[in-house]
């Protein structure tokens, strides 16, 4: 407080002797910090302006705490959050505490934590290739040839099932013959580890589909728990799940929550919310969700549409802009086909095509 004082008595100063002086001299202790300081009206005009959008942002966040409690005193929200456990769901009902969701059976952790560990050799190994003068890899293989060796020593231990258990345990000693043979000849050729990989791949893949069906299993179980609780009222819940770009196309979370809330809800009851990284909190996520469906009721008042919003505002005119742009330097324009305002189409890559799509299609 004291430091704040003294910056505000400053800065009266300043503003003080900055007024009169062209009625007084300034005493010799002004001398190093007086001058008179100019600025164009241009500048001045500017900043302004600039500063009516900095405005916004604070009364649009101060706006966003009501709004948020108006949504959740009328609407049930649930938040599907990703994390390494195989998600969270939290469902807020109006009037009541939040309430979250058992957690994924350990097994779905336990079945992709050995799958991790595979593709971890691969960092390990990946820089030192054909590299036999450097020999830095060794130290953190070893490392990890201890941790690998408990696991498959306590492996029988895990609550998984035998079948599921044997599979794993191949895994592991494959890892851990690897591992044995980098060490023991000092180098790492790409071709061992080609034929690493090629070997660990199909159990890999039961891996995969073994953790996908519990993890699917959980949470449908959890959603239909939830419908049959909310009746009436989950028909104007909202939900939305986070994703970054690695995780958007066939989002687990956002496709179980799909087959409750039907194709009418996506993109209006039920949102994918990209973010930068893997987590995100609750509170982060009830933000970005308020901003959408806030957002929506702008766009109504103004421009008549309640998805308008949904939408880069200045998206339409900035592809005529960009086709007529191309045109006038020669080029052809290259963009997807326009779609209109409330489209309930997935919010991912839906236009079919050759090629592989899922594990199973690369046998």
């Amino acid at each position: 407080m004291k430091h704040r004082f003294r910056l505000a008595a400053a800065a009266t100063l300043l503003l003080a002797f900055g007024g009169a002086a062209t009625a007084q001299t300034l005493p010799d202790y002004m001398a190093p910090i007086s001058g008179r300081s100019t600025a164009a009206p241009a500048d001045i005009a500017t900043k302004d302006v600039l500063a009516l959008n900095t405005g916004m942002f604070e009364l649009y966040g101060d706006a966003a705490k009501v709004f948020q409690k108006n949504i959740l005193d009328k609407h049930p929200v649930i938040l599907g959050l990703f994390s390494g456990a195989g998600g969270r769901l939290i469902l807020y009902r109006p009037g009541q505490p939040p309430l979250d969701a058992p957690q994924v059976p350990v097994v779905y952790q336990l079945l992709k934590s050995v799958g991790h560990s595979t593709m971890a050799l691969a960092e390990v190994v990946g820089p030192y290739l054909d590299n036999p003068d450097n020999k830095s890899w060794r130290g953190s293989m070893m490392a990890y040839r201890s941790r690998m060796q408990s696991a498959l020593e306590t492996l029988d231990a895990t609550p998984m099932q035998a079948d599921w258990r044997d599979n794993n345990r191949t895994i592991l000693q494959n890892n851990l013959a690897f591992m044995d043979e980098c060490v023991a000849s000092g180098v790492i050729p790409f071709a061992r580890l080609e034929a690493f990989g090629k070997k660990q791949a199909p159990f890999l893949a039961k891996n995969v589909a073994w953790a996908a069906q519990t993890q699917v299993a959980h949470w449908m179980s959890v959603l239909g728990d939830w419908k049959t609780q909310l009746g009436p009222d989950w028909e104007k819940a909202y939900a939305a799940s986070n994703t970054i770009y690695v995780t958007r196309q066939n989002n687990v979370i956002f496709s179980v929550l799909a087959q409750f809330f039907g194709a009418d809800a996506i993109n209006s009851r039920l949102l994918l919310i990209e973010t930068v990284s893997f987590t995100t909190t609750p509170a982060d996520m009830l933000e970005s969700l308020t901003r959408i469906i806030a957002d929506r009721s702008v766009g109504a008042l103004f421009f008549g549409n309640y998805h308008l919003m949904d939408y880069e505002l200045m998206g339409g005119d900035g592809r005529a802009a960009i086709i007529a742009e191309t045109a006038r330097r020669g080029m052809t324009p290259f963009l997807p086909p326009p779609v209109p305002f409330g489209s309930k189409q997935w919010p991912t890559l839906i236009t079919p095509g050759s090629g592989p799509a899922t594990i199973a299609d690369l046998k």
